[in-house]
Formats: C-alpha cells, sequence, structure tokens
C-alpha cells in the first residue's frame, strides 16, 4: 500500500432522476455548465501525474458517456444489468483501479476555491486514517437543497451532524471495501464502520462548493463559476 492514492474512481453511472426531463436522452455527467459537461470538470481537477489510473463506472446510458470520454485516458467499469451504488460500485472497480488507497469523486459537483484534491493530500495520514473526505461548511454551499452531513470534533473526526456536507471527493483504504459481503451497497455502511473505530475524519474545504444534482444547480454553478475564486 502507499501512502498517497495513485488511482481515482469517478461515479458516473446514476440516473440523474432529480434532474428531471434533462436526463431524459443525457446521463447527468455530460450535462454542461458553462458550456464544459460535468464530468470534464470532474476530470479537469484530476488531471496531475501522481495520478496514474482512472476509473469511470457507467450504467445510465452509459454508452453516450464512454463515446464522449473516447480519447481520455480513462478505463471503464460497466454495471450491468444492476447498478451497484456506490460502494458496490468500487467494490466492482477495484481490480481496474489496481491501487490502495484511492481517491474517490461524484460527478455532480463544482468548486471555487482550491483544488480538494490537493487539500485531501496535504492532511492524509494513513496511519490513523482509514478514510479523509472533504467537508464543506454548510454556509460555503450553494443549491444544496437539506441540511449538512457531518459534525467535525476538535481533531476533524466525523460524526454525523449537521455543520458539513459532503462534498463528493475522498481518499479512502480499500480493504473494508473489497472484503464486504454485498455486491450493491452504500459506502455509508464503509463509513459507519470507520467511525465507530474512530478511523474516519474530515478535511475543510475553504472555498464554495456547487451541487448540481437538481435543475437549478447548472445556473448557480454557473454563477459560482464567473465570480472570483477564494
Amino acid at each position: 500500500m502507499t501512502s498517497a492514492p495513485e488511482a481515482i474512481m469517478l461515479f458516473a453511472a446514476g440516473f440523474g432522476t432529480r434532474m428531471g426531463a434533462l436526463t431524459q436522452d443525457l446521463p447527468k455527467p455530460l450535462l454542461e455548465v458553462a458550456g464544459v459537461p460535468l464530468v470534464d470538470h470532474a476530470l479537469n481537477l484530476i488531471d496531475q501525474p501522481s495520478i496514474k489510473t482512472r476509473v469511470v463506472n457507467l450504467h445510465y446510458k452509459g454508452a453516450l458517456l464512454e463515446q464522449h470520454l473516447r480519447d481520455r485516458p480513462v478505463r471503464f467499469s460497466h454495471e450491468y444489468p444492476d447498478i451497484l451504488d456506490t460502494g458496490g460500485g468500487l467494490k466492482a472497480a477495484l481490480p481496474l483501479l489496481d491501487a490502495d488507497p484511492v481517491f474517490t469523486m461524484n460527478t455532480d459537483a463544482i468548486w471555487s476555491g482550491p483544488n480538494p484534491l490537493n487539500i485531501l493530500l496535504d492532511q492524509w495520514d494513513p496511519r490513523r486514517m482509514d478514510a479523509l473526505l472533504i467537508c464543506v461548511p454548510i454556509e460555503n454551499t450553494v443549491g444544496r437543497i437539506g441540511g449538512g452531513d457531518f459534525d467535525l470534533t476538535a481533531e476533524n473526526e466525523i460524526l454525523r451532524g449537521k455543520a458539513f456536507v459532503y462534498g463528493g471527493v475522498q481518499i479512502l483504504k480499500c480493504e473494508s471495501v473489497r472484503n464486504h459481503p454485498e455486491d450493491v451497497f452504500s459506502l455509508n455502511k464503509i463509513w459507519n464502520g470507520m467511525a465507530r473505530e474512530g478511523r474516519l475524519f474530515g478535511a475543510k474545504y475553504p472555498g464554495k462548493w456547487c451541487d448540481v444534482g437538481h435543475p437549478e444547480g447548472l445556473k448557480l454553478a454557473e454563477t459560482l463559476l464567473s465570480e472570483p475564486h477564494v
């Protein structure tokens, strides 16, 4: 196991049901913000040589996404006939990732501020952490529907709470995912086990973050990108 991740999993298999008619003909990662598909915004954040392997999972209208990314240096994890949720999707992709730990990234967010991957790398300590999640203060979120996900202790251990939103990017050790008995499961099950053992941590994001999981988020994200960065 290396101390820093050399691979990243991008979650792109979902149905995008909150987007309504916008995802009738397109998968959500191909919806555009400021003329750029969401998946390309995500890939632009990880355009760095230390990340040697990029894996994108596919399910809903996956052929369109695969065609769009045909010239990108990515591998594809096909989830057919059933979608596997975040934990199951990562578990199925582990042979393609061929690394431990790994980054994982959702593809439905826009960031204004420092690169969240760099923040995670700066704070990652594999001696005491099994996962390190980007946590955005609720007041720094744009387009968030609902409250927060977590609180953080003084030592940045994660507790369930309302002060921070999970930004969709993390560093995660893979053993508990690999050994999980189910094939379809949420990463929340993995996080809960790590939290009980005091091995789940959060890194505070100092910039702004926009949730693009609903139609209004597209316009809000474009506005955020037009503003000066933090």
